[in-house]
């Protein structure tokens, strides 16, 4: 019985948390009505983007070939608003479209200083323009005469509000008159605030629920174009702000950015607990950004082909309008020692500057995350341009950001009860395996106390006790009869006393047919010696 119990229930200890995880799978669904899906268009935690920039301290002494020296000097944190707006179903309720639209608004208390703040970086619109007219002494020339004359140069000081959200540039405004569709504005998140970055067509998981918010096509793209192969050019995963339920540890997690124009993937680190809510933690490998002898399917991403960084960066200028932008995660973390030697002011750390993201494995929520990069400018000296003196060739850091989440209080409830849900449900076999074990003691208690004890013996004859009298009866006859013939020998000589002892004490076994007739005696034990 107890066996039968163990077994049924180790058959449901498999059952039930697959019918939990079902349960999750039919839920988690973007459709109308859904919390997933109110969820998704409209992110009920807060969101944090900071800044972190990198104050350049020696502008001289670069352009005399030394190496360049930074000072962190941060966070400027802006709250962030994203939800997803234009939302419209198609192919029956298996794909919707949206915009992401993200919103920034400056928060003084949880800043450094003001959005007036100085920094001191590399003039990024000057750099451009000067590679993009490297090659053409005519050009170069004449471009280099303007910036002298309006004192632009490879470094420049604005502020914060301007670097991220963009100012006019002179040498932009000055060739906006012989490229008229050219933007004389130029910001790191210019176009950003208030904006979207495309229009996205998300899976929503009706069908398979791993296929759940993953993205199908970007602005009508299913692939990019900017990279030399088509590995490197795919779209994958979602877009980073949600995934699919009941998530594994063995499994890769997808997704496509557009900060970095690419799309990359996170594996499993470790168990978490956030807000006491337990969790997995992805982080993306070394090999994301490795170089291509590291990691041979990177090698899309050298451009031109076969012009490749170092492992831990990202040449993103393709995407970027031509601008030397290189992408890392902050303060180089993961890449090359070179590049951190490169830079005084570097101190890359696990814990402060790598992208984590923390879910919770059932329903595929965030729990927390971080997702932090680091903006750089390929700096080198460019013979036809003055401006850029005796620079060494570097990749110098601008900025870095951390776009930040942790799971809202009222969603930690919502979780903590389907939690509980799910350890009921799941530890019900166990549950039944310990009442059966009771019942199945009880039951062999009760068995023990009114089982009836057999005596293991030889069977008695029908007549027993007749039979004791008897045998007391003979030994008494015959010890009295041993009694008698010692006297009658020792009286009667001629009774045969060469049969009989001095003493009597012993009789043989004798009889006399013609003397002694009358007596018929066996020897036999003396009955007390039998307890009679």
């Amino acid at each position: 019985m107890l066996f039968l119990i163990a077994g049924i229930s180790l058959v449901l200890s498999n059952v039930f948390p697959r019918l939990v995880q079902s349960m999750v799978k039919r839920e988690v669904v973007l459709e109308n009505g859904t919390e997933a899906f109110e969820a998704w268009e409209n992110p009920p935690a807060p969101i944090y983007m900071q800044f972190y920039f990198f104050n350049l301290t020696n502008p001289l002494e670069v352009l005399d070939g030394d190496r360049p020296a930074v000072v962190e000097i941060g966070p400027y944190t802006y709250r962030e608003y994203r939800p997803m707006e234009q939302v419209s179903f198609n192919d029956n309720g298996t794909k919707v479209t949206a915009v992401n639209t993200k919103t920034y608004i400056f928060q003084r208390d949880m800043s450094r200083g003001p959005e007036s703040d100085l920094i001191r970086t590399v003039n990024i619109p000057a750099l451009t323009v000067m590679e993009q007219f490297k090659d053409s002494s005519l050009e170069a020339n004449l471009i280099s005469s303007y910036m002298r004359a309006a004192d632009e140069g490879l470094f420049t000081t604005r502020t914060v509000g301007e670097l991220l959200w963009g100012y006019e540039d002179a040498l932009l405004k000055a060739l906006k008159t012989f490229k008229p569709d050219l933007d004389d504005v130029f910001g790191l998140f210019y176009k950003t605030n208030a904006s979207n970055d495309g229009e996205y067509l998300f899976f929503t998981g009706q069908q398979n629920y791993k296929d759940f918010a993953r993205v199908d096509t970007w602005n009508g793209q299913s692939s990019l174009d900017w990279w030399t192969s088509d590995e490197c050019n795919m779209i994958n995963g979602t877009n980073g702000a949600s995934f699919h339920p009941v998530i594994t540890k063995s499994e890769a997690l997808y997704m496509f950015t557009s900060d970095l124009c690419r799309s990359l993937y996170a594996l499993y680190e470790k168990d978490v607990t956030v807000k006491g809510l337990a969790g997995y933690r992805f982080v993306p490998p070394s090999e994301v950004f490795a170089n291509m002898t590291v990691n041979p399917a990177n090698a899309g991403f050298c451009v031109p082909a076969g012009n490749c960084l170092g492992s831990g960066l990202l040449n993103v200028s393709p995407c970027k309008q031509g601008a030397p932008i290189i992408m890392s995660s902050p303060h180089f973390y993961q890449a090359d020692e070179k590049y951190v030697k490169d830079v005084f002011g570097m101190a890359p750390k696990k814990e402060l500057h790598e992208t984590t993201i923390d879910i919770n494995p059932l329903t595929g929520i965030i729990l927390q995350a971080a997702k932090r990069l680091q903006v750089n400018v390929y700096v080198e000296k460019i013979p036809t341009f003055s401006q850029t003196g005796n620079v060494r060739t570097v990749v110098l850091p601008v900025v870095y950001l951390n776009e930040s989440v942790i799971i809202d209080d009222v969603s930690v409830v919502k979780l903590r009860t389907i939690a509980v849900e799910q350890n009921v449900v799941v530890n019900i076999p166990f549950m039944l395996i310990g009442l059966g074990i009771i019942l199945g003691g009880v039951f062999m208690f009760l068995m023990c106390r009114l089982k009836v004890p057999e005596v293991n013996s030889l069977p008695l004859p029908e007549d027993w006790d007749g039979l004791i009298v008897r045998t007391k009866r003979s030994l008494l006859w015959r010890w009295n009869s041993m009694k008698a013939v010692g006297a009658s020998c020792r009286d009667h000589s001629e009774c045969g006393t060469k049969y009989c002892s001095a003493s009597g004490a012993e009789a043989g076994a004798w009889r006399n047919r013609d003397r002694c007739s009358s007596l018929d005696l066996h020897g036999g034990p003396d009955p007390r010696s039998v307890g009679l």
